[in-house]
């Protein structure tokens, strides 16, 4: 197979995802978006997670929050877990890493907070114990994960929402994860400002 055939490929394969993103997952989205408005509303901040590239995605959801996704308007209340590398590094060092978000919630996260994590198999160790300590503190989880979910699917309460791309290859879970955090902000932005 040539490289442009993979190229054409994972091309193919990117829009087919994003297709059954659009038509399976919508009103899911909608209803995360709006349960991020409410928080806001109400006072509440929202921490994310995610390892890898769910950290660098992380990290730009909450930057677009703090400064701005569209439009010029007031900072939001948004924090990544996953952006602190003393934090992580210090945490995994002398604990673990699966520990690694578990205790700054511990620190920073109060009742009805939402947690947004993202792990594309939903297995991930540190996401596990962030959604212990999460629903220990009261605080709502929105997932966005991919392949079947993973361990974290087991461990939702009715108030938890699951955002699962349907695909196996990392790649086009990545993808998914920005698409749908960039709905997310749009959002966040109209149901506060009307935009």
């Amino acid at each position: 197979m040539e490289f442009s055939d993979r190229v054409k490929d994972h091309f193919s394969n990117s829009i087919q995802t994003s297709i059954l993103i659009a038509d399976g997952l919508a009103d899911a989205i909608a209803h995360a978006g709006q349960v991020l408005v409410s928080s806001i509303l109400s006072g509440k901040k929202i921490l994310s997670c995610g390892s890898g590239g769910s950290a660098a995605l992380s990290n730009y959801f909450s930057t677009q929050l703090l400064h701005k996704f569209s439009m010029e308007r007031p900072a939001l209340p948004a924090i990544s877990l996953s952006s602190d590398s003393a934090a992580l590094t210090s945490i995994a060092n002398d604990h673990s890493f699966r520990y690694a978000f578990s205790q700054q919630i511990s620190a920073l996260g109060q009742s009805e907070d939402i947690l947004l994590c993202m792990s594309t198999s939903g297995n991930a160790e540190s996401i596990v114990e962030a959604i212990k300590v999460a629903h220990e503190k009261n605080m709502h989880i929105i997932s966005l994960t991919g392949k079947d979910g993973g361990k974290i699917r087991a461990m939702y309460r009715p108030s938890d929402l699951e955002l699962c791309i349907p695909s196996e290859q990392v790649a086009c879970i990545h993808e998914g994860q920005l698409t749908i955090i960039n709905c997310l902000c749009e959002a966040i932005d109209h149901g506060l400002f009307g935009v």
